[in-house]
């Protein structure tokens, strides 16, 4: 590591050449950026596709959506939830409400939402939690009815046969 002596002398010098532009200064010659994520090597969003997918009140249907990864928190929310601690089989449809991001055009997914989804897709979503926050990953091995040949497939989306 190379060290640097600083004098009095040198001291000012110092501190305006590292000194970060005025916000005035720095607004008028660089574009507002969004902040930037550090990457640090860890997915913490997954997408997915629902088997039949989630009919809103307009009748669209919405079926790719996007799943973040739970934290302790949204774990431990639902068991002091009224309805959780009424009926316990409701813990999914809070758990998952507050992990899934968006499904097709909504963005303000809700427990309201995740209760008129059709079982099917409620199940997958149950799944695809287990998956990616037990296992890491949204592969799921599957053996084929004809030949019986195992394989693994991605559960995040994409249509069967598609890599």
């Amino acid at each position: 590591m190379r060290r640097r002596t600083v004098t009095a002398g040198n001291l000012e010098e110092i501190l305006q050449v590292t000194a970060p532009a005025p916000a005035s200064e720095q607004a008028a010659t660089t574009p507002a950026a969004p902040p930037r994520r550090e990457d640090h090597g860890l997915r913490t969003e997954f997408e997915f596709e629902l088997p039949r997918g989630y009919v809103d009140e307009a009748g669209t249907v919405h079926r790719h959506g996007a799943m973040r990864l739970a934290t302790a928190r949204d774990e431990l929310r639902p068991q002091i939830d009224l309805r959780v601690k009424e009926n316990p089989a409701y813990l999914s449809v809070v758990l998952l409400s507050q992990v899934i991001t968006r499904i097709g055009t909504i963005t303000d997914v809700h427990a309201g939402i995740v209760e008129r989804m059709y079982a099917t897709d409620v199940a997958f979503l149950q799944d695809f939690y287990r998956r990616v926050n037990s296992e890491g990953h949204t592969r799921a091995a599957v053996t084929c009815p004809h030949c019986e040949g195992g394989f693994e497939v991605d559960l995040s989306g994409g249509r069967l046969g598609e890599s």
